[in-house]
């Protein structure tokens, strides 16, 4: 295959068709498969949920940014030098990430390195000089990855916890008597849970995209265009909150179907339409503050002309050195890729959670299901959810633990902090506290001290993550030991533990915490057996 003179054949896209061109092209695309496939596959999942439906849309208008751009920039002239470089550096650095990503078996990783390979063959087609003004359509695509497990439960809890205080507000105002026990909004009749599918997030992502888009196609200042990103988040939060509200109020005037079905969904769809529709109204108030102010149709651009044929100019991508050998470097990586077996993965042997003893000492206990529901958010491998009691001790003592024997490819711990306020339990205290048990495996460690409660009820509560012989407070460094662990040990099993236990009236939390700990001593000297170490 004849190749052209890096300096005579600068144009990326030369008019006509270049067979040898599209050749290197398809080349350099169908290495990249394996090497990214399974960030491919949890896409397509991801992808089918509610909070990421709008994925497919993403690429698509990534390429009308693309087109659009295209339309606005010539073919290079013939004989201008082209610098590929940086866009082979950028294609070997996004395999780096898209083959890390598999070896530590994260699909999330693998994903935000396509996103990377995509600037990078944008950046070896086109040449540095002309590929650096094509990023903004690139970006966009970021808008289409899941976020990882732990980043996506956090900003959960938290536009819960915002959408209801909010909510309960707009709900106060109609004159609605209403209290707020965690994200539970109590209505005296009925009681609202505000789950997930209440936290704005299936209409943050898509807002934020569209807001993306709406920005780059304002024709106005900057600092109109950064006013137009950056009220998409809090935007929608308040939309989500005056739906809470209006959600509120309809049930109490008119019973709890009006929190179900279809009309829950449809005042979600009206959410998301009103929530574009501010954004149009702002962009048409900024054009009133400029001294020649544009109508709608001149204030957006949604010219369309001419896309056929900037989109034909890929035929005529030229053969170029650079891209050759961009293509022969893929190849080359994903050939090792996959010709070099990965790493076995250690699944350490443990006794199954029905085995656990139901007597510990003086306390019985007794096995208690969780909800399907709630079973099918936990994901865990395995678990155990116990009640022990013992005669003499007041109250009782909760035992609860998830074990996972993998904590990557969408399975992974859940922390606490997330599924209490859905319960409706309000956390009064959450703070590391140092633990000793000397005549354990587990000696001196710290734990998550948390004192929760919900109307009279108070719980003192214990939580940690066992991280394969380690016991972790953060759920981030909790995250990073997984990753490390899968390089260096082909491990990635842990577990959640919880400890809770109910804090009698007159009792002092110091008192409750002492009988805690004695369960806890008897019941860490069998855990072992069960969460690896």
């Amino acid at each position: 295959m004849l190749l052209s003179d890096e300096k005579t054949s600068g144009t990326a896209f030369p008019v006509g068709i270049n067979l040898a061109g599209l050749a290197w092209f398809a080349l350099l695309v169908v290495a990249a498969i394996p090497i990214y496939w399974i960030g491919l596959v949890s896409l397509g999942q991801a992808w089918i949920t509610p909070e990421y439906s709008h994925g497919p849309l993403i690429p698509l208008i990534s390429l009308y940014l693309f087109l659009r751009e295209l339309r606005a920039r010539p073919p290079a002239v013939a004989g201008t030098p082209t610098n590929r470089r940086p866009g082979i550096a950028l294609l070997l650095f996004a395999f780096l990430i898209g083959i890390f990503g598999n070896l530590v078996r994260i699909p999330d990783i693998v994903t935000y390195g396509l996103i990377l390979w995509v600037g990078g063959v944008m950046l070896t087609g086109f040449g540095w000089a002309q590929g650096r003004h094509h990023f903004l359509p690139v970006v966009h695509l970021v808008f289409m990855l899941p976020l990882p497990q732990f980043v996506y439960w956090k900003l959960s809890i938290f536009l819960q916890g915002v959408s209801s205080e909010i909510g309960v507000w707009f709900v106060s105002l109609m004159g609605v008597p209403v209290l707020l026990e965690g994200n539970v909004i109590d209505l005296g009749i009925y009681k609202l849970q505000v789950a997930e599918a209440c936290s704005g997030l299936r209409y943050l992502f898509p807002i934020l995209s569209f807001s993306y888009l709406f920005a780059i196609l304002y024709r106005g200042p900057l600092w109109h265009k950064l006013v137009l990103l950056l009220s998409a988040a809090p935007l929608t939060v308040l939309m989500n909150s005056v739906r809470i509200g209006v959600i509120g109020v309809m049930v109490n005037s008119y019973g709890i179907e009006q929190a179900e079905g279809f009309l829950h969904f449809f005042e979600g769809w009206v959410i998301f339409l009103a929530c574009v529709g501010i954004l149009f109204a702002m962009a048409i108030a900024l054009q009133r503050m400029t001294p020649n102010p544009k109508s709608l149709s001149e204030t957006i651009d949604l010219d369309f002309e001419g896309f056929g044929a900037q989109a034909a100019r890929i035929l005529g991508i030229g053969a170029s050195k650079g891209l050759a050998l961009a293509s022969v470097l893929s190849v080359a990586v994903a050939a090792a890729f996959v010709l070099v077996p990965p790493a076995d993965r250690v699944v350490p042997e443990r006794d199954p959670f029905l085995l656990f003893p139901r007597t510990l000492g003086a306390w019985s206990g007794l096995l208690e299901p969780l909800e399907p529901a709630v079973e099918k958010v936990l994901r865990a491998d395995d678990y155990i959810n116990a009640t022990y009691a013992a005669a003499g001790e007041p109250g009782y003592v909760t035992l609860f633990v998830a074990y996972y024997d993998k904590q990557t490819e969408g399975s992974g711990i859940h922390s606490p902090e997330v599924c209490l306020p859905v319960g409706g339990w309000e956390v009064f205290s959450l703070d590391p506290h140092k633990v000793s048990f000397p005549d354990t495996v587990y000696g001196d460690f710290e734990v998550n001290r948390a004192v929760i409660q919900k109307g009279l009820d108070r719980q003192l509560v214990y939580y940690w993550f066992e991280q394969r012989g380690r016991r972790m407070t953060n759920d981030y460094l909790a995250k990073a030991s997984v990753v490390y662990d899968s390089l260096t040990r082909g491990r990635t099993d842990g577990a959640l533990v919880r400890f809770a236990i109910g804090i009698t009236p007159g009792e002092t939390e110091a008192e409750a915490e002492a009988r805690m700990q004695r369960f806890m001593a008897l019941a860490l000297t069998r855990l072992q057996r069960f969460v690896p170490q």
